[in-house]
């Protein structure tokens, strides 16, 4: 299995969700076995940031990576999207701290790689990276959960719960297929337009704490008692299936995902990354590429 780079940059410009600051990204080709990784062009030095578990230093509402006094928020989209193109080596530059948020999802990420494609390289992935399960792993808090189960393919299924009857109860599973030589179509077309999602009752409270200063209604979906606040929504099921591209997102910090079924209910940041943990654990060490 040959690594691969983004063919071409990639820039997009935004605000962040919790920041509120406007910062630009640009996606560039990197070398074979660099993995992937954040470089903070507007620091001093430009100092990199890895996107590994390592790297971790918040999980707030988001995944936070920092390295030295270098950091960079809300990653989980972005790497979601890189993961899920296939492309396991890029350099991202930003000139702030925190990723874009764009329209509340992945899909503008997905669509500008899928648009410059991506480059196979002349590393393989070694054979010791890809890891294989041999017993279930659990993290809990209450009735939140999150597990990574062997199995024959890497699978991703989540479930959530929520009183509001707009949201309810829903699940949805995704494999990720490479429908062709260079496109990862089943992310684009089922995950990566999920939008994140946030509850009206919920939002004075976040405000006062400091977050979501760059939330709006043109970049996240808002849910109160009489239903969704800014519809029509792309899925039925919209809000489960971007608890999956977080999940991806987080455990792309692994480098490569293992093979095995990713389990999750109601789970958080800090859920998944407690999970990549606790496999990192079994595993014995690092098994980024």
């Amino acid at each position: 299995m040959q690594q691969r780079t983004i063919a071409s940059s990639v820039n997009q410009t935004g605000i962040g969700l919790h920041s509120g600051v406007i910062t630009n990204v640009c996606i560039v080709p990197a070398k074979p076995g660099s993995g992937r990784y954040f470089v903070r062009v507007d620091l001093p030095e430009a100092p990199t940031i890895p996107a590994s578990i390592s790297a971790v230093s918040q999980t707030v509402l988001s995944t936070q990576l920092r390295h030295g006094e270098a950091s960079v928020r809300t990653v989980e989209h972005l790497l979601a999207s890189l993961a899920g193109m296939g492309i396991d080596n890029a350099r991202i530059e930003i000139d702030g701290p925190e990723v874009p948020l764009l329209d509340g999802s992945a899909r503008i990420w997905a669509e500008s790689i899928a648009k410059v494609g991506t480059l196979k390289q002349s590393l393989t992935v070694p054979e010791n990276a890809l890891y294989l399960l041999e017993e279930p792993i659990w993290v809990r808090e209450g009735d939140a959960f999150v597990s990574a189960i062997p199995a024959p393919q890497t699978r991703f299924s989540y479930g959530i719960d929520f009183e509001l009857p707009a949201i309810g109860n829903q699940w949805h599973s995704w494999v990720p297929v490479m429908e062709s030589q260079n496109s990862y179509e089943s992310f684009v077309a089922e995950i990566a337009p999920a939008r994140t999602f946030g509850l009206m009752h919920q939002i004075e409270h976040l405000k006062t704490s400091g977050l979501i200063k760059g939330g709006s209604l043109e970049n996240a979906l808002v849910c109160g008692p009489d239903g969704w606040i800014n519809p029509p929504l792309r899925f039925p099921n919209e809000p489960v299936r971007h608890k999956i591209l977080d999940l991806v997102g987080d455990l792309s910090l692994l480098g490569i995902f293992p093979c095995a079924h990713f389990l999750a209910y109601k789970a958080s940041h800090n859920l998944h990354i407690q999970l990549a943990k606790r496999i990192l654990e079994l595993r014995g060490s690092d098994f980024r590429i």
